[in-house]
């Protein structure tokens, strides 16, 4: 089985539980994974993947994201979000000094992560270094902000609308805005609208009309004597000329009741994952 699911997490719950009831509920047996997780406070937008689908992690993990954010300005704690404990505190911030801000936060910017998080440093999960009473000291990295406007603005509280690359931390986001405001600052909420291609909207699409919608995807038919390779992990290179756009980095591939999901590399297809009839 390969499955792609969109799912709407709600809030309070880890991505993990709420991954392993849809588990649970709809594909008792089948391995479960997802690529990307929220924290539990936040809602929105999860890639489930079932079987076969958890081999492409990776091709998912790599898309942008989009959120609606709601950062409280006043204070600022220790996990950058609701749940945590207070660290710091600082007058709040007006309209105008948060939306005169926000521009140096578009582009490539370096960020900070937060230390609650499950970012390895010297070979440990920060959040448990830091849960243990250990200083843990982030690094840098570099990290692109697509687009970012302000929605609204209530005093202590501003709502913003954030497009993000891999690996940008919304958070991180919200701490740095209220500091570079005079403020401190935290996450009060947080929705994930978007990964990649896909949105809230496509809720219920099958995996095949969600993976039509990345536009990563050309067709591959090979003829019976090609088979064994590919079930060995690979097609023969010689089949290469029968893709319909070797421009696109992944491919459908078949070749009568074989099915499957390659990647090419190097003028090659390596097989990530079978799929049946009915999952595409």
């Amino acid at each position: 089985m390969m499955r792609v699911i969109l799912a709407d997490k709600p809030e309070g719950i880890t991505s993990f539980s709420f991954i392993r009831k849809i588990g649970k509920e709809q594909f008792r047996g089948e391995k479960i994974g997802h690529a990307g997780t929220l924290d539990k406070f936040a809602s929105g937008l999860m890639i489930v993947l079932v079987g076969n689908a958890t081999k492409l992690s990776p091709l998912f993990t790599s898309f942008d994201k989009e959120y609606i954010a709601s950062i409280r300005f006043g204070i600022e704690t220790d996990t950058l979000d609701p749940e945590g404990a207070a660290v710091r505190e600082a007058p709040l911030p007006t309209e105008e000094a948060v939306r005169s801000v926000l521009p140096r936060f578009t582009g490539r910017i370096m960020q900070t992560p937060p230390v609650y998080s499950a970012i390895h440093v010297d070979g440990k999960r920060a959040y448990r270094e830091a849960r243990g009473g250990h200083d843990v000291e982030m690094p840098e990295r570099c990290v692109k902000i697509s687009s970012l406007e302000m929605l609204s603005f209530s005093g202590n509280e501003a709502v913003i609308r954030a497009s993000v690359s891999k690996g940008t931390y919304i958070r991180s986001l919200g701490r740095d805005i209220a500091s570079a405001a005079g403020s401190a600052g935290h996450l009060s909420a947080l929705r994930r609208l978007r990964v990649g291609p896909w949105s809230l909207d496509d809720l219920g699409l099958s995996t095949g009309d969600l993976f039509r919608k990345t536009g990563l995807f050309s067709d591959i038919v090979l003829p019976d004597h090609a088979r064994k390779s590919a079930e060995n992990g690979y097609i023969d290179p010689d089949c290469n000329k029968l893709d319909t756009d070797p421009g696109k980095p992944f491919c459908r591939i078949s070749c009568g009741s074989f099915n499957a999901i390659g990647e090419k590399r190097d003028g090659k297809v390596k097989i990530l994952g079978r799929f049946d009839d009915g999952d595409l």
